[in-house]
């Protein structure tokens, strides 16, 4: 009785897991395509914000490449953000700035006249505060942004609406295997964004590249709630912009009315109806992959001690079948040693999770002109379901770890 209890129980989770990943696949592919209009002309102003810790390596790299985009240069500004950093990261902004007066400029959170606590969401902060532009976009400092990346984004604003644009982010120069494993890592995560939010189930975003407006961002309240957390500078933001506005008080006595949220009622373009998602490869911020196992650990820890957080509770069920499905199969290698007969169960879940992973994967690394990273496909696959459940289960029980040479929470 117990052992068809249990395999009952492993069994469900594989097919929970299979027809999850399914459901995105239809998502995905149901998503429409956004294209600049062909008689597109941008109105808007655009701040792109970089922040940036000790990025001497990529900076230049990164900013060269946000200039080098497609838009208007008197709509365009781009603020980088230096966070108390150690290394040539300010002289090289500096210099660029020189020759690009107009549209670069640098802020530095140890210049500022009050004491600004370092970490990426003051810096945002501060940056949303200086910027000119009514469009922010974020971008990271190791990233590398399409030269059409902001025409698309603001063709889209101006044409939807909406309250937060999210957009891909792929890796790129991946020269290991373990580094294509995380590029495909990557890949499958981005068809779980788009899905999520095209079907409503649940909101995702990377902060790589993000897009909203400045008047949103105040509105919410910015990072308000959640400034201790040092991760989620984009989840967090995008559940506030989201979120449906709170519903006004009853009117006082004496037919005086009661006071309203402020921020929510002021909130443009529907807060509320809030993030889409811009599908489009030529829209794709590339991002490095980790060098090595460490810096990989310490980064999925990081985005996983944000989950316990999180309001969305369709995020975080999808999350949980994920990591349940996950920690069942490597529970099952072990028992395969004591128990053979769990031998046909086991299988069932690898060939379904097997089977869902491939068609997720095939999807968007053909989308995203990456069908070569699929030859990793099986070391991929063992890879995944080990990383899963270990860095899930770390996740509950590390509350530190290293970032950008801090230990953070």
């Amino acid at each position: 009785m117990l052992f068809t209890a249990y395999s009952t129980l492993c069994l469900s989770l594989a097919v929970l897991y299979a027809a999850l990943l399914m459901q995105y696949v239809r998502g995905w592919r149901r998503l429409p395509t956004w294209s600049v209009p062909l008689d597109f002309a941008p109105k808007t102003s655009v701040t792109v914000l970089v922040p940036a810790r000790n990025e001497a390596a990529n900076i230049s790299t990164c900013l060269h490449a946000i200039l080098a985009c497609n838009y208007p240069q008197h709509l365009l500004e781009i603020l980088v953000l230096d966070d108390f950093s150690t290394d040539d990261t300010a002289r090289i902004v500096s210099e660029i700035a020189v020759a690009n007066a107009s549209q670069v400029r640098l802020l530095r959170l140890e210049e500022q006249p009050q004491p600004v606590f370092s970490g990426k969401k003051k810096a945002l902060e501060l940056g949303v505060s200086c910027a000119r532009g009514e469009l922010i976009a974020t971008t990271d400092a190791d990233c590398i942004v399409p030269t059409d990346w902001l025409l698309l984004l603001t063709s889209l604003f101006e044409a939807k609406r909406p309250g937060a644009i999210v957009a891909p982010v792929l890796l790129y120069r991946e020269r290991t295997g373990f580094q294509r494993f995380q590029a495909l890592d990557f890949a499958g995560m981005m068809g779980i964004t788009g899905a999520g939010i095209g079907m409503g189930w649940h909101l995702m975003g990377n902060g790589a590249n993000l897009c909203y407006a400045k008047s949103t961002f105040e509105a919410v309240g910015g990072y308000a709630g959640n400034l201790d957390r040092a991760s989620g500078d984009d989840l967090f933001l995008l559940g506030k912009i989201a979120a449906p506005p709170p519903v006004p008080p009853p009117t006082g006595r004496g037919g005086v009315e009661g006071t309203t949220n402020c921020a929510t009622a002021a909130l443009p373009f529907g807060a509320g109806g809030g993030a889409c998602f811009l599908k489009n490869p030529a829209a794709t911020v590339r991002t490095l992959p980790c060098p090595d196992l460490r810096a990989f650990v310490q980064q999925r820890l990081r985005w996983g001690t944000k989950n316990a957080g999180l309001p969305d509770l369709g995020l975080k069920a999808a999350l949980a079948v994920v990591f349940l499905h996950c920690c069942m199969i490597l529970l099952n290698t072990v028992l395969l040693f004591f128990l053979p007969i769990l031998g046909w169960v086991w299988l069932a879940q690898l060939v379904l999770k097997a089977a869902a992973d491939y068609v997720l994967l095939r999807e968007m690394c053909t989308f995203f002109e990456r069908r070569a990273l699929l030859r990793g496909f099986w070391s991929a696959f063992f890879g995944h379901t080990a990383y899963i459940a270990g860095i899930g289960a770390g996740s509950l029980f590390v509350k530190k770890y290293v970032w950008k040479g801090r230990r953070v929470r």
